[in-house]
């Protein structure tokens, strides 16, 4: 049998609700600009002839309660509430009406962002990496396993009790079944497949000493605390 080389990085898993059992993560796939009033604020337009995407690596998960250091080389560290979609079952090229059966739970997220990243590269046209994929940037819940309690649930996001983010999930632009069918034209999307299905209007910059807490109706919150940053 063949030996690595070096030791290969651990799964990276999340807690269920209510089990002892691990969910195994894939691929950390996300959404830009499923929320008109967020896409206005950012100054942006939805395209509604179709979604799109960008992907974090599972080194980005963190699980609810951690507490993080303000992430490097940024100084406008924002926060960003998400409904997670979890993926149980194979799909490939799947219809809106069969993207159902390929979900297998639910969570609530933080898309971490360093802001002024992101900003420098949409000015210079390049993809948004160094804002969106490091350490720590996708906090995520317990899975609750099962169907979306509510598709019209409400979301919010506090940060040190005040309320920045407050919306439903009937204001997505682009719902989970058309997601799921949308990203099964591109990737055999796998078990243990993420998507962070988008954030509504709000968002904002956080500084070390923030507690933050989102939920969305029916799901297990994310809780994460903003620590001070590292030092050489």
């Amino acid at each position: 049998m063949s030996e690595f080389v070096l030791p290969p990085p651990p799964q990276a898993t999340l807690p269920v609700a209510g089990r002892t059992g691990l969910f195994p993560v894939n691929r950390i796939f996300c959404v830009g600009r499923n929320y008109a009033a967020h896409a206005a604020e950012m100054g942006n337009e939805v395209d509604r002839e179709a979604p799109f995407y960008f992907i974090k690596s599972p080194a980005s998960l963190a699980q609810s309660g951690a507490a993080l250091p303000y992430a490097p080389g940024t100084a406008d560290l924002h926060h960003e509430i998400e409904m997670v979609v979890a993926i149980g079952a194979p799909g490939f090229q799947v219809s809106v009406e069969q993207a159902p059966a390929l979900v297998w739970g639910h969570g609530t997220g933080l898309d971490m962002t360093r802001r002024d990243l992101q900003g420098a590269a949409k000015a210079k046209q390049r993809p948004w990496d160094l804002g969106k994929d490091f350490e720590g940037s996708a906090v995520i819940s317990a899975l609750t396993p099962g169907p979306l309690p509510r598709p019209d649930a409400a979301i919010r996001l506090m940060v040190n009790g005040q309320t920045r983010q407050d919306a439903t999930l009937a204001e997505m632009v682009w719902p989970v079944d058309a997601l799921i069918a949308d990203l099964s034209r591109f990737y055999h999307l796998q078990p243990g497949d993420l998507i962070m299905t988008g954030t509504p209007a709000g968002v904002g910059p956080v500084a070390p000493g923030d507690r933050l807490e989102g939920r969305v109706e029916g799901l297990e919150p994310v809780r994460l605390t903003i620590a001070p940053a590292e030092r050489p």
